[in-house]
């Protein structure tokens, strides 16, 4: 018997399944990790991070200005 292919074949159903997985959690996790991101950069521009209705709907919105008053 050969099994000469035998290994390359173990490999790439390996590689599939680490693929799939890595896709699910991604797609599982996507909101969480854009919402952190969108958080980070709210800061960095000056304006007020206003979170959304699910994950992944957050964004950014100006800062209401504050009257100083004399």
């Amino acid at each position: 018997m050969k099994r000469d292919g035998q290994a390359l074949v173990e490999y790439i159903l390996i590689i599939a399944l680490i693929s799939v997985i890595a896709i699910a959690l991604v797609n599982y996790f996507g909101g969480y990790l854009k919402d952190a991101i969108t958080k980070t950069s709210c800061s960095l521009v000056d304006e007020e991070y206003v979170k959304g209705a699910k994950p992944g709907e957050g964004m950014c919105q100006e800062k209401e200005k504050e009257e100083v008053s004399e």
